[in-house]
Protein backbone atom coordinates (compact mmCIF):
# COMPACT_ATOMS: atom_id res chain seq x y z
CA UNK A 1 0.00 0.00 0.00
CA UNK A 2 1.60 3.35 -0.73
CA UNK A 3 0.51 6.46 0.28
CA UNK A 4 0.84 10.69 -0.53
CA UNK A 5 2.04 12.30 1.84
CA UNK A 6 2.74 16.25 3.03
CA UNK A 7 5.42 17.70 1.04
CA UNK A 8 5.63 20.62 3.73
CA UNK A 9 6.48 18.08 6.46
CA UNK A 10 8.97 16.32 4.66
CA UNK A 11 10.28 19.66 4.44
CA UNK A 12 10.34 20.56 7.94
CA UNK A 13 11.84 17.16 8.57
CA UNK A 14 14.75 17.75 6.20
CA UNK A 15 14.90 21.72 7.73
CA UNK A 16 15.51 19.47 11.13
CA UNK A 17 18.32 17.52 9.47
CA UNK A 18 16.06 14.41 9.64
CA UNK A 19 15.72 11.43 6.76
CA UNK A 20 11.99 9.25 6.93
CA UNK A 21 12.71 5.72 5.66
CA UNK A 22 9.22 4.26 4.22
CA UNK A 23 8.75 1.42 1.64
CA UNK A 24 5.10 1.41 1.46
CA UNK A 25 2.94 -0.95 3.91
CA UNK A 26 2.20 -4.70 3.67
CA UNK A 27 -1.70 -4.67 4.00
CA UNK A 28 -4.50 -2.33 4.54
CA UNK A 29 -4.52 -2.63 8.18
CA UNK A 30 -1.77 -3.74 10.91
CA UNK A 31 -0.11 -2.49 14.35
CA UNK A 32 2.82 -0.06 13.83
CA UNK A 33 5.31 -0.11 17.04
CA UNK A 34 7.87 2.79 17.09
CA UNK A 35 11.03 1.86 19.04
CA UNK A 36 12.97 3.66 21.45
CA UNK A 37 10.41 6.38 23.03
CA UNK A 38 12.79 8.15 25.23
CA UNK A 39 11.51 11.76 24.87
CA UNK A 40 8.97 14.01 24.22
CA UNK A 41 10.72 14.83 21.15
CA UNK A 42 9.85 11.36 19.39
CA UNK A 43 6.30 12.82 18.97
CA UNK A 44 6.84 16.04 17.45
CA UNK A 45 9.30 13.59 14.66
CA UNK A 46 6.68 11.55 14.83
CA UNK A 47 3.73 13.55 13.99
CA UNK A 48 5.83 15.01 11.13
CA UNK A 49 6.33 11.83 9.48
CA UNK A 50 3.12 10.55 10.19
CA UNK A 51 2.01 13.61 8.16
CA UNK A 52 5.27 13.45 5.44
CA UNK A 53 4.25 9.34 4.51
CA UNK A 54 0.44 10.14 4.75
CA UNK A 55 -0.69 7.50 6.96
CA UNK A 56 -3.22 8.04 9.25
CA UNK A 57 -2.41 5.56 12.15
CA UNK A 58 -4.31 5.62 15.37
CA UNK A 59 -2.80 5.98 18.38
CA UNK A 60 -3.84 4.79 22.03
CA UNK A 61 -2.90 7.87 24.67
CA UNK A 62 -3.47 8.57 28.28
CA UNK A 63 -7.45 9.35 28.89
CA UNK A 64 -6.40 12.49 31.16
CA UNK A 65 -4.48 13.98 28.02
CA UNK A 66 -7.68 13.81 26.05
CA UNK A 67 -9.66 16.01 29.05
CA UNK A 68 -7.66 18.99 28.65
CA UNK A 69 -9.95 21.38 26.80
CA UNK A 70 -8.93 21.92 22.93
CA UNK A 71 -6.01 19.54 23.08
CA UNK A 72 -8.08 16.15 23.61
CA UNK A 73 -10.22 17.65 20.21
CA UNK A 74 -6.43 17.91 18.44
CA UNK A 75 -5.06 15.06 19.77
CA UNK A 76 -8.51 13.35 18.61
CA UNK A 77 -7.71 14.78 15.69
CA UNK A 78 -4.52 13.21 15.13
CA UNK A 79 -5.84 9.98 15.60
CA UNK A 80 -5.67 9.75 19.62
CA UNK A 81 -7.59 7.11 21.35
CA UNK A 82 -8.00 7.69 24.93
CA UNK A 83 -7.44 5.09 26.94
CA UNK A 84 -7.83 4.82 31.07
CA UNK A 85 -4.65 3.32 32.51
CA UNK A 86 -6.08 2.53 35.90
CA UNK A 87 -8.59 0.12 33.44
CA UNK A 88 -6.66 -0.38 30.25
CA UNK A 89 -7.72 -4.13 29.93
CA UNK A 90 -10.63 -3.63 27.46
CA UNK A 91 -8.29 -1.27 25.02
CA UNK A 92 -7.08 -4.52 23.79
CA UNK A 93 -10.13 -7.15 22.55
CA UNK A 94 -11.38 -3.17 21.47
CA UNK A 95 -8.95 -2.79 19.49
CA UNK A 96 -8.68 -6.23 18.07
CA UNK A 97 -12.28 -6.30 17.05
CA UNK A 98 -12.42 -2.84 15.24
CA UNK A 99 -8.79 -4.02 12.93
CA UNK A 100 -10.99 -7.01 12.38
CA UNK A 101 -14.32 -5.31 10.70
CA UNK A 102 -11.65 -3.01 9.15
CA UNK A 103 -10.09 -6.08 7.07
CA UNK A 104 -13.43 -7.40 6.62
CA UNK A 105 -14.68 -4.46 5.17
CA UNK A 106 -11.12 -3.99 3.49
CA UNK A 107 -10.83 -0.68 5.30
CA UNK A 108 -7.72 1.18 6.06
CA UNK A 109 -6.55 1.26 9.84
CA UNK A 110 -3.32 0.93 11.61
CA UNK A 111 -2.62 1.59 15.31
CA UNK A 112 1.35 2.97 16.29
CA UNK A 113 2.01 2.28 19.65
CA UNK A 114 5.29 2.99 21.60
CA UNK A 115 5.42 -0.21 23.42
CA UNK A 116 7.32 0.96 26.66
CA UNK A 117 4.59 2.96 27.20
CA UNK A 118 6.62 5.69 28.50
CA UNK A 119 9.65 7.67 27.43
CA UNK A 120 11.27 7.81 30.59
CA UNK A 121 13.02 4.27 31.61
CA UNK A 122 12.29 0.91 31.62
CA UNK A 123 12.79 -2.18 31.96
CA UNK A 124 10.12 -3.58 29.37
CA UNK A 125 7.71 -3.41 27.27
CA UNK A 126 4.08 -3.28 27.36
CA UNK A 127 2.18 -6.09 25.91
CA UNK A 128 -1.08 -4.69 24.15
CA UNK A 129 0.73 -4.02 20.81
CA UNK A 130 1.74 -7.86 20.78
CA UNK A 131 -1.64 -8.82 21.70
CA UNK A 132 -3.65 -6.56 19.29
CA UNK A 133 -1.16 -7.61 16.60
CA UNK A 134 -1.87 -11.38 17.45
CA UNK A 135 -5.21 -11.34 18.09
CA UNK A 136 -6.32 -9.72 15.02
CA UNK A 137 -3.93 -11.55 12.59
CA UNK A 138 -2.24 -8.66 11.19
CA UNK A 139 0.89 -7.59 10.63
CA UNK A 140 3.43 -5.63 12.67
CA UNK A 141 5.54 -2.80 11.83
CA UNK A 142 8.71 -2.17 13.10
CA UNK A 143 8.98 1.88 13.58
CA UNK A 144 12.24 3.07 14.51
CA UNK A 145 13.56 7.31 15.46
CA UNK A 146 17.16 7.09 15.53
CA UNK A 147 18.76 10.31 17.18
CA UNK A 148 21.95 9.09 16.11
CA UNK A 149 21.80 9.07 12.49
CA UNK A 150 18.61 11.33 12.60
CA UNK A 151 16.34 9.03 10.89
CA UNK A 152 12.81 7.53 11.06
CA UNK A 153 11.17 5.11 9.31
CA UNK A 154 10.26 1.51 9.39
CA UNK A 155 13.04 -1.71 9.93
CA UNK A 156 10.76 -4.12 7.70
CA UNK A 157 7.37 -6.02 8.94
CA UNK A 158 6.42 -9.22 10.80
CA UNK A 159 3.77 -11.51 11.27
CA UNK A 160 3.83 -12.40 14.72
CA UNK A 161 3.63 -16.42 15.63
CA UNK A 162 2.39 -16.04 19.05
CA UNK A 163 5.43 -16.97 20.66
CA UNK A 164 6.42 -14.20 22.41
CA UNK A 165 9.66 -15.39 22.85
CA UNK A 166 10.64 -15.80 19.48
CA UNK A 167 9.30 -12.98 18.26
CA UNK A 168 10.13 -10.24 20.35
CA UNK A 169 14.23 -11.93 19.61
CA UNK A 170 13.15 -11.01 15.97
CA UNK A 171 12.11 -7.77 16.91
CA UNK A 172 14.59 -7.19 18.54
CA UNK A 173 17.08 -8.12 15.67
CA UNK A 174 15.40 -5.30 13.41
CA UNK A 175 15.19 -2.48 16.15
CA UNK A 176 17.63 -2.83 19.11
CA UNK A 177 20.86 -0.69 17.37
CA UNK A 178 18.48 2.11 17.02
CA UNK A 179 19.45 5.08 19.51
CA UNK A 180 17.21 7.49 20.99
CA UNK A 181 17.30 10.85 22.51
CA UNK A 182 18.57 9.00 25.55
CA UNK A 183 19.36 6.02 24.51
CA UNK A 184 20.19 5.10 28.82
CA UNK A 185 16.41 5.36 28.69
CA UNK A 186 15.89 3.17 26.13
CA UNK A 187 13.96 -0.04 27.82
CA UNK A 188 15.36 -4.08 26.94
CA UNK A 189 13.34 -5.33 24.06
CA UNK A 190 11.16 -7.76 26.44
CA UNK A 191 7.58 -7.85 27.49
CA UNK A 192 6.49 -7.54 31.19
CA UNK A 193 5.49 -10.53 33.12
Amino acid sequence: VQLRGSRLARGLLRLAGWRVVFDGLPARQGVLIIYPHTSNWDFVIGILAKWSIGIPVLFWGKASLFAVPGFGRWLRWLGGVPVDRLQPQGAVPAMVSQLQQARAGDAFMWLALAPEGTRGRGDSWRSGFYRVAVGAGVPLGLGYLDFARREVGLAGYLQLGGDPGRDLEAIAVRLGHHRGRRPEWAAPIRLRD
